[in-house]
């Protein structure tokens, strides 16, 4: 799962803007928006949730999983070195 203030987050970790999220992900400006805006777990349909996950682990960013091992760095977000 993925909230939408580590959305915010991953996007401040790679130094991107939503025009450029949106352009990595094939997704619409608003609804990178959407997502950002919304309280608690980001919803969305699949596709565009898949799209989103898939463009921040191409630009290098690891998403943890809540039962995923953190290698010792944490939780949550981690950009790859």
């Amino acid at each position: 799962m993925l909230t939408a203030a580590q959305l915010r987050a991953a996007r401040a970790l790679l130094g991107i803007d939503q025009k450029t999220l949106a352009d990595m992900s094939n997704l619409s400006v608003p609804t990178i928006q959407r997502m950002e805006a919304s309280e608690g777990v980001i919803r969305g349909n699949v596709d565009s949730l898949m799209k989103l996950i898939g463009a921040l682990n191409a630009a290098g960013l690891e998403i943890l999983g809540e039962d995923a091992p953190s290698q010792g760095r944490g939780r949550g977000l981690r950009l790859r070195q």
